[in-house]
């Protein structure tokens, strides 16, 4: 790292800077960590600028001396409404798809990431969106929010994650309900059926968010992270195995006739007619 971007943490050790971050807001609050997905205009949709940086920040984080604990939540009313339409439409155009490297690096970095993170869930939380606040540790839903994995539904297989942690977290059975039909819940079913762990009204979010930082930051530093890797060593070995066949599958799908048509559909606000095609 060259010496501008490094500096000194409060332990002597050398921190992180985050200023190369342009699709995240930052804030630091003592050894609690606020990571803000910072696309409020746009739901913080994950354009391929977001994409890239998703695939570091967590290894940064991960380094950061300074940092115990992370909060990861989007600014505006939204956690993400998941891939940006207008950037999958240009890949199309173009005849490419996301990089496949990249969408294990999130999933990978994510979970072996030590440190415990909340995810702030303030409203909408679909896709790639919903994959990455599934796979934090906590999960606080502010009363109107809404959880789905539409994937199917543009067309595009869910291949970026959600084959993985939906079933973990409500059973094969609701899983697949929802993954193949791509139905969107509300937080107080998330809640019901136990994707997320809490509901809370609006304007609580933020203090329970906070009371629950301010408990695992105090807590047994050492012990907490541990147990969590520990816990994540199970899921970690799943990921591998499930996207090394569902990664493949989705930018497979992304190149068929029926995603182009689910997002024409999308910018033409209509219903997108699906035509089922027998592939070699």
């Amino acid at each position: 790292m060259p010496e501008s971007d490094q500096r000194l943490g409060e332990r002597g050790e050398v921190s992180v800077d985050y200023q190369r971050y342009s699709r995240f807001l930052i804030k630091r609050n003592g050894r609690i960590l606020r990571v803000s997905l910072n696309r409020p205009e746009a739901l913080n949709a994950i354009d391929g600028q977001t994409h890239l940086e998703l695939t570091t920040i967590f290894r940064d984080i991960q380094e950061d001396p300074e940092t115990d604990v992370v909060i990861l939540t989007g600014e505006g009313k939204a956690f993400s409404a998941g891939g940006d339409v207008e950037w999958l439409s240009d890949l199309v155009r173009r005849g490419v798809s996301p990089d496949m490297g990249h969408v294990k690096q999130i999933v990978y970095s994510l979970l072996e990431l030590e440190k415990p993170v909340i995810a702030r869930i303030p409203g909408v939380c679909v896709g790639l969106g919903a994959t990455i606040a599934l796979f934090s540790d906590i999960i606080i839903a502010s009363e109107n929010a809404r959880f789905g994995d539409p994937h199917v539904k543009v067309g595009a297989v869910a291949g970026d994650g959600g084959a993985v942690i939906w079933p973990q977290l409500i059973g094969f059975a609701r899983a697949k309900q929802y993954l193949l039909t791509g139905d969107i819940m509300t937080a107080q079913e998330a809640e019901r059926i136990g994707l997320i762990n809490k509901v809370v009204p609006r304007d609580r979010l933020d203090e329970e968010v906070e009371r629950t930082a301010l408990q695992l930051v105090n807590g047994a530093t050492h012990a907490i992270r541990w147990t969590k890797l520990a816990i994540n060593t199970g899921l970690r070995q799943l990921a591998h195995s499930i996207m090394e066949s569902c990664v493949p599958n989705e930018m497979l799908s992304m190149k068929l006739d029926d995603h182009l048509e689910a997002l024409s559909a999308f910018r033409e606000k209509r219903t997108p007619r699906f035509a089922f095609r027998q592939t070699s």
